[in-house]
């Protein structure tokens, strides 16, 4: 079976000759490497998320209605001590593992480096946010006297600086045999006219394919298969840029216990009814994060006896599963979202080209696209100064200027 001719048949049938001009102008070993990628890669799949860049996109007419909820802050004495000692429970006898969501670069933060390895000005001499993530952990493992499997889900692109950077500092303290990286699956990168971008590697550029992308890839990395042999019956799923993430909550997990869920999240209050975030709702029966550009002006502002926003719970990346949902949503392929954006590449002449404007289509989908799979969610609402600094912009609201403080501020107040 002639693996070249096979590929050269498959890139003519997809219309991506222009791969075949580049196969004929590489040497074997780069030809072999460029074959191996495209034998990976889905076409048809592409194509369908290419068509659907062309489609206009129709609301159709959805019912929305308000997700109950708990604050953490109203529970009763009693309450809070039975989801304590329910979650409690289940972190002593070491079935809990956590997720950190850390394929992401800094360069929005102007720091060249995965995310996890931005120092926050904290304190003085300042800390790692990996470092952040590890105390938070340690300070659980201590108090319940287990050691939690920390699983880091890096991207192709900071894979190996990111375990570099671990070694570097000895996991901040953490049981090294106890963290785990996997690296987030990734998409090929379309032009406007649905043809594949190469990078100057002379490779297909790609991209990850969104945080909805954890689940799939914590199936083929062997990472779920390792969590059931550990035992693992509940897996907590965070990003890395939360400097008050809190992995170890026995409220939330407690709580999640007591209404037989599959799936819980933690939100805080929005800071307004237009605060440009995604809400915890129901649209058609099912639980989901309705985006501000679904949710209609009227709703967003709608308020219920107690005068609080009815639509108000927004989502923070804080959220909790059995092991059986992730397994359940691992095998479900989630809806693609496109993004339009700039993607320099090397075009046929073999030249780099660096765009002005976007150029190029990335697909992605979204973590919490998955609880639609589901019949229902346990929500319980957080404290912003509690539960919540992150670390997204290099100046303004969710910078590193507002997370120290923020930081600082809870400590301050817990120590």
């Amino acid at each position: 079976m002639d693996k070249v001719q096979d590929t050269i048949d498959l890139l003519r049938v997809y219309n991506q000759e222009h791969i075949i001009n580049l196969l004929e102008k590489l040497d074997e070993d780069k030809k072999q490497e460029l074959i191996e990628q495209i034998s990976k890669i889905d076409f048809h799949q592409l194509k369908e998320l290419y068509d659907s860049t062309k489609k206009e996109i129709v609301i159709k007419e959805n019912k929305i209605e308000p997700l109950p909820y708990m604050d953490k802050k109203k529970l009763s004495e009693e309450q809070r001590e039975e989801f304590q000692k329910l979650g409690e429970e289940v972190l002593r006898k070491g079935e809990y593992a956590v997720v950190t969501m850390a394929g992401g670069q800094g360069t929005r933060l102007g720091h060249s480096g995965p995310k996890g390895t931005f120092k926050l000005d904290v304190y003085g001499k300042g800390k790692y946010l990996f470092e952040i993530l590890a105390e938070n952990l340690k300070e659980a493992n201590q108090k319940y006297e287990k050691v939690i499997p920390w699983y880091i889900m890096t991207s192709k692109e900071n894979n190996e600086e990111t375990i570099q950077f671990m070694e570097k500092n000895n996991y901040f303290g953490y049981d090294k045999d106890s963290v785990r990286f996997f690296a987030q699956s990734e998409l090929p990168l379309l032009d406007i006219n649905g043809k594949l971008l190469v990078g100057k590697d002379m490779k297909i550029k790609e991209a990850s394919d969104g945080n909805g992308g954890t689940y799939s890839s914590l199936r083929a990395s062997g990472a779920l298969a390792e969590m059931k042999e550990k035992g693992i019956k509940w897996v907590f799923i965070g990003g890395v840029d939360n400097a008050l993430l809190k992995m170890a909550d026995t409220i939330l997990l407690g709580m999640a216990i007591k209404k037989k869920v599959q799936i819980a999240s933690k939100s805080i209050v929005k800071a307004n009814a237009h605060e440009r975030v995604g809400v915890f709702g129901k649209m058609n029966g099912h639980p989901k994060v309705i985006e501000y550009t679904e949710l209609p002006e009227k709703m967003a502002e709608e308020v219920d006896e107690d005068g609080e926003l009815k639509y108000g719970e927004a989502h923070i990346m804080c959220n909790l599963y059995t092991i059986e949902a992730i397994e359940k949503i691992s095998k479900e392929t989630l809806i693609y979202h496109s993004a339009f954006k700039k993607n320099s590449y090397i075009d046929e002449e073999g030249k780099e080209v660096i765009p002005t404007e976007p150029n190029s289509y990335k697909f992605e989908s979204f973590i919490f696209d998955a609880f639609e799979l589901f019949d229902d969610i346990a929500i319980l609402r957080g404290k912003r100064e509690d539960d919540f600094a992150p670390v997204k912009n290099k100046d303004g609201e969710d910078s590193p200027k507002t997370a120290k403080e923020l930081y600082e501020k809870y400590w301050n107040r817990n120590s």
